[in-house]
């Protein structure tokens, strides 16, 4: 087999690649002959945390069996994350797009919360169309109104504030200041973490985790919460023999309608510092710069250029050494940007969402089971921000500079010339929308707006990023959020 791998190297990988390539697949091989035989548990000591019941009360525990798994594997102890939440409570928070079982909390929006806007709500069958910025009434306790009553906790909810807004596929997450989670939207798949209950929420629900959540991501099957300490828990659908299995990162198929450790991370001394969930995979950023994956291996998405489930979260080995600073995952593809300002792809190419040009033939079947440099345009620059869509994509550059791909529409790089005029600093992308923003803290949209995400008082569809006048001249984005068919961002007073 290496011999074969020696010397025959893959149609679509160069021939410089061959040896790493070789060693990358003799490495995973052996990752999963071991992990068959029982790595996961060579660490006895840490069975007992192995469920959900024991994990609140062993928090040392888990802190103690990473520092030991670390040391033994590494010689050096993983550094524990930054703390990703922002330091001071929103001014504002805004929200448009359409509400889907519930993603936007109708209730919460003020009818005069976007003053230079002339757009409006109205309904479509089930579903609310909110085509503008409208604000959220989180004034005299009319947060802790939408919340409701929590009785998991000793903290009083006449205190809580809000202060994060994460909108995923179909479901949308509310952080609060102490750390506490609330999820509302769809909940077919168990996705929401809210343990057994109905199929979808317009009512918010308390998400009970040991430590305070920094990051959560909502996918259209199962879903990640990331806390500050680093630790990471997935709940939803497993996976199965048709769609593939393992995206949970918990070593089977099995389905969790509550939130579970990912206790394969504790035993290897990791702790995650970003989570992005596609349709049947998970991609997971470590403090150390390491990438990660895990579920379904169709199309390549997992980046370790064979289509087999991973059940584990596995490094993605042509990257290993690249020293990654931010990930962004759409439906079936993945991005991983590192130090240099250097992005890869690897995944489903079908509408050209890996900005690999049309040197190959761009179809349903199209796809790159290797990381592969973005080139073109990007070529010579360096970004700093990426950011993954449905099925597109898009980068920033330390210019300040735009590019778009993907959709269909552009197979490679393309610089939003329209944006020259100011400096871009930050980029989400949706279900075929894109939202930049600059340095002044004013937001563009472009893309498909029948959904309204937008937020151009308007459905129609924009090939040129258009300022989005919704959010009041004194205030400033200061974070976003952009969702399958909803958008949040948070403001604060201009300076």
């Amino acid at each position: 087999l290496l011999l074969h791998f020696w010397n025959t190297p893959p149609p679509s990988a160069p021939a410089n690649t061959t040896i790493n390539i070789m060693i990358a697949t003799t490495v995973r091989s052996a990752t999963r002959i071991v992990s068959q035989y029982g790595r996961r548990s060579a660490l006895s000591s840490s069975k007992s945390i192995r469920d959900k019941s024991a994990v609140s009360s062993s928090c040392c525990s888990i802190s103690a069996i990473r520092c030991s798994s670390s040391a033994a594997l590494n010689n050096d102890a993983a550094s524990p994350p930054q703390s990703t939440q922002t330091s001071s409570t929103p001014h504002n928070v805004y929200m448009w797009g359409t509400s889907k079982q519930g993603t936007i909390p109708l209730s919460l929006l003020q009818e005069g919360g976007a003053s230079a806007s002339s757009g409006g709500m109205f309904s479509t069958g089930n579903e609310k169309i909110v085509d503008h910025p409208m604000s959220l009434n989180l004034d005299q306790g009319a947060l802790t109104s939408f919340l409701g009553d929590d009785n998991d906790n000793n903290n009083t909810d006449d205190d809580a504030k809000l202060q994060q807004i994460f909108c995923g596929a179909t479901g949308t997450a509310m952080v609060l200041n102490d750390g506490r989670c609330y999820v509302f939207g769809s909940n077919k798949n168990g996705e929401l973490g809210i343990g057994e209950g109905p199929k979808s929420t317009e009512t918010p629900v308390h998400v009970p985790l040991p430590d305070p959540v920094a990051k959560v991501s909502l996918g259209p099957n199962f879903s990640a919460f990331l806390t500050t300490t680093g630790d990471l828990y997935t709940c939803g659908y497993g996976g199965s023999a048709v769609n593939g299995m393992g995206c949970l990162g918990h070593g089977n198929m099995e389905s969790y309608q509550s939130p579970k450790l990912v206790d394969s991370l504790v035993e290897d001394g990791c702790y995650a510092s970003d989570v992005h969930c596609g349709e049947y995979s998970m991609t997971v950023l470590t403090t150390e710069g390491e990438v990660l994956t895990c579920g379904t291996g169709s199309f390549g998405r997992l980046g370790n250029m064979e289509t087999l489930d991973q059940l584990y979260l596995e490094p993605v080995e042509m990257i290993a050494g690249d020293d990654v600073v931010q990930i962004a995952s759409g439906f079936a593809f993945s991005l991983a940007l590192n130090k240099g300002g250097i992005v890869h792809a690897w995944g489903k190419n079908n509408e050209g969402q890996l900005g690999a040009g049309v040197g190959l033939a761009v179809d349903v079947y199209a796809m790159e089971s290797l990381p592969t440099p973005i080139e073109g345009l990007l070529e010579g620059r360096k970004v700093t921000r990426i950011a993954a869509g449905h099925s597109h994509a898009a980068a920033v550059t330390s210019t300040g500079e735009l590019f778009t791909w993907g959709m269909h529409m552009d197979h490679e790089p393309k610089l939003e010339n329209s944006l020259l005029h100011t400096k871009i600093v930050d980029v989400a992308c949706g279900q075929n929308y894109t939202l930049a923003l600059d340095q002044e803290g004013r937001l563009y949209s472009l893309g498909k707006g029948k959904t309204g995400v937008l937020g151009l008082a308007s459905t129609k569809m924009t090939t040129q990023p258009i300022l989005v006048e919704g959010i009041p001249a004194g205030e400033k984005v200061v974070t976003m959020s952009a969702g399958w068919t909803h958008v949040a961002c948070t403001t604060a007073l201009s300076e």
